[in-house]
């Protein structure tokens, strides 16, 4: 099958319409471009599970706190289309940032408390844009599911909450992370980062996976058991740590003592790229 590309939103908007009005259901995979086979995953689990399914390929001018991030964001979209046809995408809806913001928009969405801590903590403004982008997606291309990764399980806790306290007509469906044989999570930024930078990479994960150890061994403190992934960091004097939290895999609030579900939650520099990953636990009953 050829997928199909449209600019518009009123192109975008009629396809998925006329999907729906044919008695499709519909899938929806919100992306940046610069695809790969962590973005592949969303679409098989959309493609299984919806007769019709969109991917939108955005790099989102307003939730980006750094101007220069915003600019060296990979954009191919001829090459993100291609992806998609391989993966068997119906329609990719791949709008121009004016199409989207054809004045400055003085309507935006803020969700509190889940969006307060770790990332939006160092990224202010961030989870507005996400989640302000997203409503709009919403409205334009009308889906049944959205598919989202847990690699970004801030932005996931941040869409659920929207979704749940406006009423949007879409269920959010969370799909695993997709691991390098190394165990560091896939991501655009990945390309970023020197050979040697790369070789250290996976320390995040080991660190994640330590502390998840020391949960699953009935560690209920959180500062002892974030200490047993921190040891290990602080072995690679090129990695920085920005936040590694215990936090509530719903709310994203730190907890301590650990208990019920929760996430551990991580962002670290390694030169000019950022990393960020979690692993959700759940902590041994009392």
């Amino acid at each position: 099958m050829t997928t199909q590309l449209v600019r518009t939103i009123a192109q975008a908007r009629s396809r998925v319409l006329d999907a729906r009005h044919a008695g499709f259901t519909t899938g929806l995979v919100p992306t940046m471009g610069d695809l790969h086979a962590g973005h592949g995953a969303l679409i098989e689990r959309a493609r299984r599970q919806t007769d019709f399914v969109v991917v939108s390929v955005f790099v989102n001018p307003i939730q980006f706190d750094r101007a220069s991030d915003y600019e060296k964001y990979a954009r191919d979209v001829q090459r993100d289309v291609e992806f998609c046809t391989a993966h068997g995408v119906d329609l990719v809806f791949a709008p121009d940032p004016a199409e989207m913001y054809p004045t400055p928009s003085q309507t935006l969405v803020e969700v509190s408390g889940v969006s307060e801590h770790l990332c939006g903590e160092f990224r202010p403004g961030h989870f507005r844009g996400v989640a302000t982008v997203l409503a709009k997606l919403f409205h334009i291309l009308p889906a049944d599911r959205a598919y989202f990764g847990e690699k970004d399980g801030q932005q996931l806790a941040v869409v659920r909450r929207m979704v749940a306290d406006l009423n949007f007509p879409v269920t959010i469906v969370a799909v695993p992370t997709v691991r390098d044989a190394d165990g560091l999570a896939l991501s655009s930024r990945n390309q970023r980062l020197t050979p040697e930078q790369r070789a250290i990479a996976p320390r995040l994960y080991q660190a994640l996976s330590a502390v998840s150890g020391k949960i699953a061994e009935g560690c209920k403190d959180a500062a002892e058991a974030k200490e047993a992934g921190l040891a290990i960091l602080r072995q690679e004097p090129l990695i920085r740590v920005e936040y590694f939290e215990i936090v509530g895999a719903a709310d994203m609030q730190p907890c301590n003592p650990v208990e019920g579900r929760v996430a551990i939650a991580a962002a670290i520099w390694l030169g000019e790229t950022r990393l960020i990953d979690n692993i959700l636990t759940a902590a041994q009953p009392s």
